[in-house]
């Protein structure tokens, strides 16, 4: 199996939509761009993200399997992808590239 590199690119905060709509939480995501993990034999690295991990599970396992080419040409590299976190008030957009 290969390995996939994880790296956090951007992270946004929209911070009109959680005045509006998200009641106040004290701690958010610990998620900080250009954070790097490595999954290995598809696994969850330490240190990531559960909910994050969750939207790119699928990817990651394809990915060390050595697959890849999601929805037909989508990415540059055939053997990457970008994925985001679900949370819609801090979204973390995920370079995932096998190594």
């Amino acid at each position: 199996m290969k390995k996939v590199k994880i790296t956090a690119i951007r992270k946004a905060n929209y911070t009109d939509l959680q005045a509006l709509y998200e009641n106040p939480i004290e701690h958010t995501c610990d998620v900080q761009e250009g954070m790097v993990w490595v999954s290995v034999d598809g696994q969850k690295p330490e240190g990531m993200c559960d909910e994050a991990w969750k939207t790119m599970r699928e990817f990651v396992e394809e990915l060390s399997h050595g697959g890849g080419n999601f929805f037909d040409g989508w990415m540059k590299n055939p053997h990457s992808a970008l994925i985001s976190c679900n949370d819609g008030f801090r979204p973390v957009s995920f370079l995932l590239e096998t190594i």
